[in-house]
């Protein structure tokens, strides 16, 4: 039986993917390393911020020294942008609120710093639905490790076969596959709906009994 349900946040929950994209670049360009988006989609996206810097230095040589200035100046241009454009959206609060209801654990898990994190969770007003947080300075490997997704479990007293994952990107999914749970693989916020999280834990529980 599915007690619980874990959501990504970016491109599941919040539509934030090219906030990100966007944050960052407004900083790269000032050093002439901005990332172009078709390396972005294939490479980068899904992943923490250091570890795309680490990335741009050992394939362009981006200067080490410079990673801790440009992840901060990342942070706060990513909190403007969301500050402008973060919204609440109707089908996620009648989703988390409905999962709720049914008594149903929910957690997020984002490779986001968690100042970004609870800050997009309270502009969304989804905060209140949820029992834990857990952001990528809560554990020692980000995704596509799936340490994120056990702590998760761990911290709502649930196994992986008792937790549904909701994941959009291939880092995600292959950290939420890793973790042992299942998997509900969604394209945008969009399908992150009541009634298709709702229909996928009924077919997982009847599998279950059968």
């Amino acid at each position: 039986m599915i007690k619980a349900v874990l959501f990504d946040m970016d491109g599941v929950l919040i539509d934030a993917k090219e906030w990100h994209y966007e944050a960052l670049n407004d900083v790269l360009d000032l050093f002439g390393m901005a990332i172009d988006r078709d390396a972005h989609l294939s490479t980068y996206d899904g992943l923490p911020t250091r570890r795309k810097l680490q990335m741009l230095t050992a394939a362009r040589g981006f200067p080490v020294g410079l990673h801790e200035l440009i992840n901060e100046l990342k942070q706060g241009r990513t909190a403007e942008i969301a500050m402008q454009r973060c919204r609440p959206t109707f089908h996620h609060l009648y989703a988390l609120s409905s999962l709720k209801r049914d008594g149903i654990k929910l957690g997020v898990c984002s490779n986001s710093v968690r100042q970004s994190v609870e800050l997009m969770m309270r502009l969304s007003r989804l905060e209140p639905y949820l029992d834990t947080i857990v952001s990528n300075e809560d554990v020692s490997m980000p995704k596509p490790d799936p340490e994120m997704y056990l702590k998760g479990m761990q911290e709502l007293g649930v196994t992986p076969a008792e937790t549904l994952i909701l994941e959009d990107n291939e880092h995600g999914i292959a950290a939420a596959r890793a973790s042992g749970a299942s998997v509900m693989v969604v394209g945008t916020p969009a399908d992150v709906r009541y009634d298709r999280i709702s229909e996928a834990i009924r077919e997982l529980t009847s599998k279950t009994r059968g």
